[in-house]
């Protein structure tokens, strides 16, 4: 009963703060800079965590599968990011894939893993376009999509370690699935 209502709190405190992993300027560069990045936002960690519950709700090679393809994904987005090539709605895109990931997860929504990747592929470029297009200008390059691939494989695996951990209990992944996919609305209209 205590998880769940841990579980409840994560949406109220993101319609408390405003999402602001896309905001400015950051001081910190490089590895740290681009550890760091993903961190400042609730909208990208809540999606990162979903990605994680999500494969671990699908189980065997999506365990793996899933994450990798957001990972790598992003980075190629990121490439996009810091090389300034536009992507339209960005902002719009990474709200969205809160509620999807969220909605997916409260749904109980069971797929292959080749249809499981198009979506989750689809929205790692809008999380990795917004890490790149941020990079501050004294970055090395590497170092920082480095950083952020790395924060996002740790959230991922904090997911798939709550999925897992939690996998006999389908009741949490439907309210886990549930404040995350209203978290999404309450950032997008922020």
């Amino acid at each position: 009963m205590r998880l769940k209502h841990s579980l409840l709190v994560l949406p109220m405190m993101g319609a408390a703060m405003p999402a602001a992993a896309h905001t400015g300027s950051h001081a910190a560069s490089g590895l740290v800079g681009g550890f760091a990045h993903p961190f400042g936002g609730l909208d990208h960690i809540l999606a990162m965590i979903a990605v994680g519950l999500f494969a671990a709700v699908l189980g065997g090679r999506a365990l793996w599968a899933v994450p990798a393809t957001f990972a790598s994904m992003m980075l190629v987005g990121g490439v996009m990011g810091f090389m300034g090539i536009e992507i339209p709605a960005v902002e719009a895109g990474i709200a969205l894939s809160v509620v999807f990931f969220g909605a997916v997860l409260a749904a109980r929504i069971r797929c292959r893993i080749s249809i499981a990747v198009i979506p989750t592929g689809m929205f790692a470029i809008f999380h990795g376009y917004a890490h790149g297009a941020e990079m501050p200008m004294e970055a090395a390059a590497a170092l920082y999509c480095f950083g952020f691939v790395s924060a996002t494989v740790l959230l991922h695996g904090a997911g798939l370690a709550l999925g897992t951990v939690f996998s006999h209990r389908q009741m949490i992944h439907l309210w886990a699935g549930a404040g995350i996919s209203i978290a999404g609305v309450v950032l997008s209209l922020s």
